[in-house]
């Protein structure tokens, strides 16, 4: 590790090939701490390259354990986190709107690293249990439409990296990750991340798969649609700026889509959304996310039309059945 810190030190970038290396070093817990935080430290000073990413999600991929899911044409809904925005559980709650309009989903996710509540902190919250169980993943999606994959148990590179990310607190190239190395290799995919120029990097390295994908960046640094103003989608064949006005909803103050300042504030709104009870403003973020993950499910829907059906699964009350399903209530 030395020697590929020294060379990091003189902004001298890692092939593909070393990348996964390291990768694969990190997830067999053959570096200490120090080494694992100086490496991670390095790409929080400078950007990672096409190479650097994709070596390590290679890695990733080939030594997670592997979902087995395909039958099921679920999508994944997921953020890089790392925005510094402390919004509400945006995507998760997005992904049980997508299910109760019927469109199966895979969502995986982890604890929060730079924020006060991640997806899986959430869902702890209510009681849920995580597995690594393919047939207990099955048949989540087969009563509720969804199954949850907690990432550190399908990935040991981020079991064994989760002590030192914890004590950086900050986002890193895990962050990045993370979205990409769903272990049921979704064929269908939305994702949102922190940057414009990752929103760049993912797009081409998703259009190195067969995946139907749509990278969202709000133009004001969010990770998702926060209809605090525009924001930019990349798919496989266009790319495009998007207003709140175009899904037919309104635009709203940053302070607005606040997550709360503890795990119990987090899991009040995400509950009151479902129960159809929150603000209008949380309301319609959820809706907003979840509209784009079944327009990306669905083109043929258009923009408004996929947004009115996931309005249709939340005040049905279908969104809500789903996540009680999954909860086990």
């Amino acid at each position: 590790m030395k020697d590929i810190l020294n060379k990091l030190f003189e902004y001298k970038s890692l092939d593909r090939k070393t990348a996964k290396e390291i990768l694969g070093n990190l997830a067999q817990g053959r570096y200490n701490n120090s080494e694992m935080a100086a490496f991670l430290t390095v790409y929080l000073m400078r950007s990672i390259t096409v190479d650097e990413l994709t070596g390590f999600r290679e890695a990733m991929l080939e030594l997670c354990l592997p979902v087995a899911i395909a039958e099921y044409d679920a999508i994944d809904l997921c953020g890089t986190g790392g925005d510094g925005k402390d919004t509400f559980n945006i995507s998760t709650l997005a992904s049980f709107i997508v299910a109760g309009a019927g469109q199966n989903v895979a969502k995986h996710g982890n604890n929060s690293v730079s924020s006060v509540c991640g997806s899986s902190n959430v869902l702890a919250y209510f009681g849920y249990e995580f597995t690594n169980d393919v047939d207990k993943l099955k048949r989540s999606l087969d009563q509720s439409g969804i199954c949850y994959m907690h990432a550190p148990m399908f990935h040991p590179a981020m079991k064994n990296v989760a002590p030192v990310r914890r004590e950086l607190g900050v986002k890193t190239f895990f962050n990045m990750l993370g979205p990409m190395v769903n272990p049921s290799f979704p064929k269908k995919q939305l994702t949102g991340v922190f940057s414009l120029e990752l929103a760049r990097l993912y797009a081409y390295l998703f259009q190195q798969t067969d995946t139907d994908f749509m990278v969202i960046y709000a133009l004001d640094g969010y990770d998702e649609v926060s209809l605090t103003g525009n924001f930019k989608i990349l798919t496989p064949s266009d790319q495009q700026i998007v207003s709140p006005a175009d899904l037919g909803l309104d635009t709203y103050k940053p302070e607005e889509l606040s997550g709360g300042k503890t795990v119990e504030d987090a899991a009040g709104i995400f509950l009151s959304v479902l129960e159809n009870r929150s603000t209008r403003a949380q309301k319609e973020v959820a809706l907003a996310n979840a509209g784009m993950a079944l327009y990306c499910s669905d083109s043929s829907l258009g923009l408004q039309g996929a947004v009115d059906k996931a309005r249709v699964s939340l005040e049905s009350g279908a969104a809500l059945k789903s996540f009680k399903t999954l909860m086990g209530i």
